[in-house]
């Protein structure tokens, strides 16, 4: 329904067909005013309208009675009219928010109006009806704001994770980036290798003069060794901020019937996976999205690893073993009232213990041992095995456990994908790492040469890198793919 109102609005906004109509661009400076319904689709209620460019003044006086403009930044009630026809259409709240002191940077208006689906249809015609006013593209909003200096690149990139965040994770992190922590390292950064530069390019304008300044060049050298560290400090975070942005891979597996189902289907709280006494009643890759414990997790419920069984099941297993080695982060399952049998000490052996002599530190695969079934212990808890590695103990019929393992879950993601509360900021999309590398590898062209143009030819192109990173140069192509990821009105 709500397409539809969108489309009835963008009729009104072109008017009658003409032979040789062009649709604007959209671009800053082009003339052209934007309106979008930016608040959520459906009943609600209160929707928000708003308007961006050099005609919203115009709009917010053929809709409102009185027709003067009310103070700026200051909500007023309103009578809004049909511009053509004087209909009342609805009692609204405007803001009227005069550029360069808006969102956009252009003059902009906003309309408060009661969420029914008449009413909205009502307020997106009469504004299409509006001349100079035509309906925004998506993430239209957004790019004027980044056009007009309001928003860097990475603030932008953090205002869409925004938007999309669907655990507390992601909300810190997208956070933190809209505030503009990325940009403001990268333009440190930045200032480093300008300083850097201007050393060099001195040093080759007036390096013969009797007055200059001994030891300029160890100074660019030890600058740029300094930054080479800290970009290898960010580019080692073993795409942390991009798991964070997209979802860490956890995998359930263990020997069958040791309650990996029901241990995706706790975590999960749904209903994933099938649940049977039968062992191998689970054949294929189950994959369902999760919060766990704050963190983005795409858990995969996997076959039963054992051998012997039908060729559907070997199926399974194969996938199952494959999923393991893709996996970020390995949810163990054992049963703990069996751990004697030949499945549970095969999968101790192949599986677990490889991953655990691990460095816990490391960027490898992370592990968690867990023996469910923790209800069927006598109340010692399992018999002593040698060597079993450190584990959690859990009941998926009773919860008992539960609780433990979510908090170890936190620590395990908090590694896997960084912890957006504390530390630098993360890199969250291929393209920082692109840039970053970039960086790095003109930093060793510097260091590699003895051609002192060339070493200045080389921070001109670190430092080039950081710029497009931060948003001060990149092409079209990128751009839209960035601000095509937003809803309309923003």
């Amino acid at each position: 329904m709500w397409r539809g109102l969108w489309t009835l609005a963008a009729r009104a906004a072109r008017g009658p067909p003409r032979a040789c109509a062009r649709r604007g661009s959209g671009a800053p400076g082009s003339g052209a005013t934007i309106f979008a319904l930016s608040s959520g689709q459906g009943r609600c209620a209160l929707a928000v309208i708003r308007t961006s460019g050099p005609a919203s003044a115009h709009a917010l006086r053929s809709l409102t009675a009185p027709r003067s403009l009310p103070p700026a930044r200051r909500a007023s009630l309103r009578l809004l009219r049909d511009p053509r026809s004087g209909e009342p259409l609805d009692r609204a709240l405007v803001l009227w928010l005069p550029g360069p002191q808006s969102f956009t940077g252009e003059d902009c208006a906003e309309f408060h109006v009661h969420g029914g689906p008449a009413v909205v249809s009502g307020v997106l015609q009469a504004l299409g009806r509006v001349p100079g006013l035509r309906p925004a593209e998506a993430g239209e909003f957004t790019r004027r704001a980044f056009a007009h200096g309001k928003l860097t690149l990475t603030e932008v990139e953090g205002l869409g994770d925004l938007i999309h965040a669907e655990t507390e994770a992601q909300r810190r992190q997208a956070l933190r980036q809209l505030e503009g922590e990325l940009g403001q390292l990268c333009r440190g950064w930045a200032e480093t290798l300008t300083q850097a530069l201007a050393h060099v390019e001195a040093y080759i304008d007036f390096g013969e003069d009797d007055h200059f300044e001994e030891g300029v060049l160890e100074q660019a050298d030890r600058a740029v060794r300094a930054l080479e560290g800290a970009l290898g400090a960010h580019l080692r975070d073993a795409r942390r901020g991009q798991r964070l942005r997209s979802g860490a891979h956890v995998v359930v597996a263990g020997p069958p019937n040791a309650g990996k189902s029901s241990l995706v289907n706790l975590l999960s709280r749904k209903p994933v996976s099938i649940v049977s006494p039968e062992p191998g009643t689970t054949r294929d890759v189950l994959e369902t999205p999760v919060d766990l414990a704050g963190f983005p997790a795409l858990l995969s419920d996997t076959a039963g690893l054992r051998e012997g069984a039908g060729p559907v099941e070997q199926e399974g297993v194969r996938r199952a073993r494959e999923r393991l080695e893709q996996a970020d982060l390995i949810l163990a399952v054992l049963d703990a009232s069996d751990l004697a049998s030949a499945a549970s000490r095969d999968f101790l052996d192949t599986v677990v213990a490889p991953r655990a002599a691990q460095s816990p530190g490391g960027s490898g695969q992370r592990l968690l041992l867990v023996l469910n079934k923790s209800d069927l212990l006598p109340a010692a808890g399992p018999e002593p095995r040698p060597g079993l590695p450190p584990h959690l103990l859990l009941s998926c019929l009773t919860g008992a456990g539960l609780d433990r393992l979510l908090e170890a879950l936190k620590a395990e993601l908090a590694a896997v994908c960084g912890d957006p509360a504390t530390g630098p900021p993360l890199l969250t999309r291929a393209r920082h790492q692109h840039h970053l590398q970039g960086c790095l590898d003109a930093l060793g062209r510097y260091k590699g040469t003895s051609d002192l143009a060339l070493a200045a030819e080389a921070l001109r192109v670190a430092r080039g890198h950081l710029s497009r990173l931060a948003g001060g140069g990149g092409t079209e192509e990128i751009l839209d793919v960035i601000f095509r990821d937003f809803c309309v009105g923003k």
